[in-house]
């Protein structure tokens, strides 16, 4: 082999892997975040949220988590979201009427189950914020909540040896802004699907329902649907259900928000949905368990001008009844969702 065709092979090879290279370079620039598909369950209606301008991203929603359990984010790194939110107990605050906040503080509400929000049009117990990615600023800088301002969050993250490369991861760039740390809480909390209950199996053919069950069932059909309407087991509309107004706290409730007299005393319909473990229960907490709520209805409720009709004359249970509905109650219990590693705190 002459030495002009040595140097022409060798060129040549030099060559294509200098092409190979630069292919291979082009196509990790090229890569971006990894899109999730958010899978809708059956018979689910489709989601109000649905990540149009936020698509959802493994790297993302991996942000998201990082940022729900990082108390980076409170003002004495002390209350990240999930001090409200727990995953054991369907992402609400376990045996606590009213949550801790900062400086010893209290909260004036009971943190509610964090569970399918991507239904939901309008968030808290008054509805007071009609948008998902932006619903995190109000604990955040309510000063007996995160006790932060969003600025100064924003300051702690830049600063932070870790979150600019995950934001790069999430986003394309090292850009921390506020925005962007919406956009992966909302991609983290709006994939919080729960769907996979007895009831769940139940519905699909995958499991029966025992005798007490399907009476507390078909109870519940007649006396509970018409606010904790299936799939959902809440019609996500706002409702007085006769409850007298706590003298300390003087919660009047979605008129807060509306300023509009017939809206006094209404609060969300939350979502029976793991109710068994999310107690206590009603905007406030006062009630201890589920036997207690029943008791209110059938036995406690207090008339007044917007209280709702379906409740006004209160719901007829007897003692059987209450315990056949406690029975179905339980099937909604979603122990996969509750277990769910992708939910958990990052180790």
């Amino acid at each position: 082999m002459t030495t002009r065709l040595t140097i022409r092979i060798f060129l040549l090879v030099a060559t294509c892997v200098v092409i190979i290279n630069a292919c291979k370079k082009s196509d990790t620039e090229k890569k971006g975040p990894t899109p999730i598909t958010f899978k809708i369950p059956a018979g689910f209606p489709d989601p109000f949220y649905k990540f149009t301008n936020n698509p959802l991203t493994e790297e993302g929603f991996e942000l998201g988590r990082k940022l729900f359990y990082d108390g980076i984010l409170s003002k004495d790194g002390n209350f990240p979201c999930a001090s409200c939110h727990q995953q054991f107990a369907a992402f609400a605050n376990f045996d606590h009427n009213l949550s801790h906040g900062f400086n010893n503080q209290f909260t004036t509400r009971n943190a509610p189950a964090l569970i399918n929000l991507a239904w939901h049009k309008e968030m808290h117990w008054d509805g007071g914020i009609n948008n998902i990615e932006v619903q995190p600023l109000a604990p955040l800088t309510a000063p007996n909540e995160m006790a932060e301002d969003i600025n100064t969050v924003i300051l702690k993250l830049q600063s932070d040896s870790l979150y600019p490369s995950l934001f790069k991861s999430a986003f394309g760039d090292e850009t921390i802004n506020s925005q962007r740390m919406l956009f992966a809480i909302a991609q983290f909390v709006g994939s919080m699907v729960s769907a996979d209950s007895k009831y769940d199996k139940v519905k699909k053919g995958q499991a029966v329902f025992t005798d007490p069950e399907r009476n507390g069932y078909q109870l519940f059909q007649v006396k509970c649907a018409s606010c904790h309407a299936e799939p959902l087991f809440t019609d996500l509309s706002f409702r007085n259900t006769g409850l007298p107004v706590d003298p300390q706290l003087k919660d009047i409730g979605r008129m807060r928000i509306t300023n509009k007299i017939e809206d006094s005393l209404k609060f969300k319909v939350p979502t029976l949905r793991n109710v068994m473990i999310t107690f206590p229960y009603a905007h406030d907490g006062r009630f201890a368990s589920v036997r207690n709520m029943m008791d209110h209805y059938s036995d406690g409720v207090q008339d007044g001008p917007t209280v709702d009709p379906l409740v006004k004359n209160k719901i007829l249970l007897s003692t059987l009844d209450k315990f056949y509905l406690t029975q179905f109650l339980y099937t909604l219990t979603d122990s996969a969702f509750l277990k769910d590693k992708r939910f958990s705190q990052p180790e």
